[in-house]
């Protein structure tokens, strides 16, 4: 392997392979390596496509087609008559649900009002749809919850794998992956676990146990019309105690 000298680094050159599909993509991976590692920091100008194409023993077509490919994944810009340069990564695309301000009471409540309506849904359609070992796994987080909760421990985890499980018991994995790219997140409480700021009062523990059994026992006896009212009853209940923190801190 030959080492080609580029002024502030050199370019390492391997022997690629001949199709020329498989060429472009070995030339666009080692690039990309030696951009991640710094070896062409941002606004160095890349080597001329002569170079490239003497480092690489590739055509000029190879190349252009690799600095295409660059440039569409927003690594490099070419500049009329200068030449290629380096970009600065940009930064990384939002995803839905991630941008979600769990210090808020106001966005808590949003996400609850999408959560209220997807749920609903899931729930009466786990009613129907549920196998055995779906509804025993709807059971088993709702006791771990109560479980972890009657400790003192954290149960953000265990409420999220309750409403994950009534979600895989719809058998439509679209359910299962909104929650999964919501994240724990979703479960109000977890923000305030996370800084220990709160423990559950004893009431508290015996309400949320109360509405997540009633979730389970209607999805076990198969009444989609109850799952969906206990879902409602539930979220909704998460709402109003929400609103009534938010009227509390405006006072």
């Amino acid at each position: 392997m030959a080492n080609i000298p580029t002024g502030k680094t050199t370019l390492a050159r391997r022997t690629p392979p001949r199709a020329r599909g498989n060429m472009v993509a070995e030339v666009v991976v080692q690039l990309r390596e030696q951009i991640a590692r710094g070896a062409f920091a941002v606004g160095d100008k890349l080597p001329s496509e002569a170079r490239l194409t003497d480092a690489f023993s590739v055509s000029r077509t190879v190349i252009r087609e690799a600095i295409a490919t660059l440039r569409a994944d927003g690594l490099v810009e070419p500049r009329q008559g200068a030449g290629v340069f380096v970009l600065e990564p940009a930064s990384p695309e939002t995803r839905p649900f991630q941008v979600v301000d769990v210090d808020k009471i106001s966005s808590i409540i949003e996400v609850l009002e999408l959560r209220t309506a997807v749920e609903m849904e899931a729930a009466a359609l786990a009613a129907v749809r549920r196998s055995p070992a779906q509804e025993e796994e709807i059971y088993e987080a709702e006791a771990q919850i109560r479980a972890l909760a009657q400790k003192g421990e954290a149960t953000t985890e265990a409420d999220f794998r309750f409403h994950r499980a009534v979600a895989l018991a719809t058998n439509n994995p679209r359910f299962v992956e909104f929650l999964d790219v919501m994240g724990p997140t979703v479960i109000p409480r977890s923000n305030l676990e996370a800084d220990g700021r709160q423990r559950s009062s004893d009431s508290y523990i015996a309400l949320i146990s109360a509405e997540h059994r009633a979730i389970a026992d209607a999805v076990a006896q198969g009444d989609g019309e109850a799952a969906r009212e206990a879902v409602r009853h539930h979220l909704r209940g998460s709402q109003q105690r929400y609103r009534s923190l938010l009227r509390d801190s405006s006072k």
